[in-house]
């Protein structure tokens, strides 16, 4: 008999599992037809929100006992008979409006959820506001959840929705104006989420990273976090930490921090992938996009609909022109299923959108239930046939802004920058050359130059790109850096064998370069031998997490856990980073950095 094999919880499965039990007051979520819900409140900050919105539709909340969800900074009415349960993050601003909601009694009952750990002052500041207001025996429970990442796929997560009005951590990173302290509070930041997530996973991580970046901060960060937590007896959130994860095995999970300043043109180029395309053209945000319904109106659709688009589950990761044909295909049986249908009533003698005729009942036996199963099955028809349209809808969106920006030929490079229609894509045609190309010369970066000044556009980013002192070797390649490091410890893990390809030595050499840092280990300060050493003796890793420091895409996310599934031993590979960024987005960072260093 072959052996059970257990299955690996996901990141998102786990931070679902959470959230349900801390809006069921804190405790193990029910099922709702067994016992009736607290009826409750939940109030959110905007990050709360963007943490459940893509987990938990509305349907769920109010399966959960949800009667409303609220903001907290917005007014709230009184509700002196309803438990209301918090989930914010302990910033000053949040302690004070709770403050004034203890302080008024607004609540039957209080449940506060802290996204990251409440210092002592801020709690204390709450414990004063409850004694103030009366209000200490409604306080039922506060919790840290450690849940600041927010979970977009089962193998994806972010630790932040980008936002254009704020500083993105690329931009913080490379700004030479940026302060020590403000270089910290960005690693302290990045460094808690990513606690969050191995604790959410209950997991304790080997980690690596590159040496000389904000990677190798936070890393180190990450490390000593973990470490004080496992010293810490009464809160350990790792006891039993591969039982937990679900997942029995001889290798620790491996954290891989990267920097993003190692591979940019990743975050440029212009793919062929649904998904990517979607995230590159109509600004994917949360698994929403928002497009114009062809009547004038902005319409949002949700692509993840909590995993009911199984053309959507199926081919995000496709090339478009195959996504073309699935959707086609799935019309076509949408159609052949309607015709069924619409036979079956005219068979039967119904009218269209009467009920059953009660003569029907004499009918032979196995030709009402034949009739009954097609009509129960309409609902699910109808809605296959909306998320069908969806699918369309957004493939025709795609199709005609790719018309209008126009598309790459086997032109001269020049030429092409020139053809091209689209001010972005020419931006990035000529940035991603100046990246790959780093020993140009002269005239012909002049040459370039002038094709964007000719179009009057921005040349701030090409300036960004000329004045980095260095641009990492990996930059050539057309696999993504995070890709390669993945390869390179693997490669590095895996013992000798005869006939072992010459790139091995390589792989070695690469992997080798990169710091280890071990939670569980006594020391982290290892020199750089003896690190290598150590990784060598570590059994190849089954569970992979990469995280990119600085922003990361759907491209590079589709190509690592691609490379997870086609590596044997390879459990899983889950991607994360600071927030996602299409190209436009991205460009736009180093428009303004290079403004800023001009």
């Amino acid at each position: 008999m072959d052996a059970v094999v257990p299955t690996m919880e996901t990141l998102r499965g786990r931070q679902i599992a959470a959230l349900r039990a801390m809006i069921n007051l804190n405790q193990p979520a029910v099922n709702t037809l067994v016992a009736e819900p607290v009826w409750k409140v939940l109030v959110m900050d905007k990050y709360g929100q963007e943490i459940i919105s893509p987990l938990l539709p509305v349907k769920q909340l109010r399966e959960l006992g949800v009667t409303l969800h609220l903001l907290l900074q917005r007014k709230r009415e009184a509700l002196p008979d309803v438990p209301a349960v918090y989930f914010v993050s302990p910033t000053d601003e949040n302690v004070a409006v709770i403050e004034e909601d203890l302080k008024s009694a607004l609540y039957g009952s209080f449940f506060i959820n802290t996204i990251s750990p409440l210092n002592r002052v801020r709690l204390e500041k709450l414990a004063a506001a409850a004694y103030q207001g009366s209000t200490i025996q409604r306080v039922e429970k506060v919790v840290d959840q450690f849940l600041n990442f927010i979970s977009l796929e089962d193998d994806l997560f972010v630790l932040r929705p980008f936002n254009a009005n704020t500083n993105t951590p690329y931009h913080i990173i490379n700004d030479p104006s940026t302060s020590a302290e403000e270089m910290t509070s960005l690693i302290d930041s990045i460094a808690d989420g990513l606690f969050s997530v191995c604790a959410t996973l209950g997991v304790v991580p080997i980690i690596r990273c590159p040496t000389g970046n904000a990677a190798e901060g936070i890393s180190m960060r990450v490390e000593a976090k973990i470490r004080d937590n496992l010293r810490d007896a009464r809160n350990n959130l790792f006891v039993a930490d591969s039982i937990r994860s679900g997942q029995l095995s001889s290798s620790r999970p491996l954290l891989l921090i990267a920097d993003r300043s190692a591979d940019l043109t990743t975050m440029l180029h212009h793919t062929w992938s649904y998904q990517a395309l979607v995230h590159d053209v109509l600004e994917l945000e949360q698994n929403r996009v928002r497009m114009n319904d062809g009547n004038g109106r902005m319409k949002e659709y949700d692509l993840s609909t909590g995993g009911r688009d199984e053309l959507w589950s199926r081919h995000k990761g496709a090339a478009f022109p195959v996504v073309a044909e699935a959707i086609q295909l799935e019309v076509e049986e949408y159609k052949g299923k309607e015709e069924e249908i619409k036979r079956l009533k005219q068979n039967f003698g119904m009218g269209e959108g009467t009920e059953m005729d009660a003569a029907m009942g004499s009918f032979l036996t196995d030709a009402t239930n034949k009739l009954g199963s097609t009509v129960t099955s309409l609902p699910m028809l109808l809605e296959r046939k909306r998320l069908i349209d969806q699918d369309n809808w957004v493939r025709m969106r795609r199709e005609k802004k790719r018309e209008n920006g126009g598309c790459i030929t086997e032109k001269p490079l020049v030429d092409e920058i020139a053809s091209l229609t689209n001010g972005d894509d020419v931006l990035r045609v000529a940035v991603i050359y100046l990246l790959c190309h780093p020993s140009l010369g002269r005239m012909e970066k002049e040459e370039v130059m002038n094709v964007v000044r000719e179009k009057e556009l921005d040349e701030s980013a090409l300036h960004f790109i000329e004045k980095i002192k260095y641009i990492h070797l990996f930059l050539h390649s057309s696999v993504s850096y995070s890709l390669q490091m993945v390869d390179s410890i693997i490669a590095a893990s895996t013992p000798s064998t005869i006939g072992v390809p010459m790139t091995t030595a390589s792989s070695h050499s690469e992997a080798d370069s990169l710091k280890l840092l071990d939670p569980k280990m006594m020391s982290s300060n290892l020199s750089k031998e003896a690190s290598a050493s150590r990784a060598r003796q570590l059994p190849p890793p089954q569970d992979i997490i990469v995280f990119v420091v600085g922003g990361g895409n759907y491209v590079e996310y589709q190509n690592l856990v691609e490379y997870g599934k086609s590596k044997p031993g390879v459990s899983r590979v889950t991607y994360g980073t600071t927030e996602l960024m299409n190209p436009k987005q991205f460009l736009d960072q180093m428009s303004r950095l290079g403004k800023l260093i001009r």
